[in-house]
């Protein structure tokens, strides 16, 4: 059970905790800027991104609330690049079919993700390399 709590240092429950809370916030955010749990984002593809993510952070809080911290921090780590790299191409030059936001750099919600994200990946990374890093010594030992 490498990818379990009690092998991987610094995954105590105050840093799962607040991974999971993170995870779901990414969730939340996104179902508010879809325009709720039944509505859908135009095109059809980001709608289904959205969803996808959506579905991805509440696994994600799951596995890391459980104690699978090495699926747990990866998928978080995912969770929080994902959005991230969405929102620099959907402001920046755009998605096919999808120019609404192109230059909207400064929306509140967006705003509020990035920061979310952003503090998600930087927790998340060291976590998952450290969690690596004690499986490889305990399979040398």
């Amino acid at each position: 059970m490498s990818h379990h709590t009690a092998a991987v240092p610094g995954a105590t429950w105050v840093a799962r905790g607040a991974g999971a809370l993170l995870s779901l916030a990414v969730a939340a955010i996104h179902v508010t800027d879809q325009g709720g749990i039944t509505a859908t984002v135009d095109p059809y593809y980001i709608g289904v991104a959205y969803r996808v993510l959506e579905i991805a952070a509440v696994v994600t809080a799951v596995l890391l609330l459980i104690g699978l911290v090495q699926l747990g921090w990866l998928l978080a780590t995912g969770v929080a690049a994902g959005p991230l790299l969405g929102y620099v191409l959907s402001r920046g030059p755009g998605l096919p079919a999808y120019s609404e936001d192109i230059g909207n750099w400064t929306e509140p919600l967006g705003l509020v993700s990035l920061a979310v994200e952003g503090v998600l990946l930087l927790m998340s990374v060291p976590l998952l390399v450290g969690s690596w890093r004690n499986r490889d010594g305990r399979a040398n030992a």
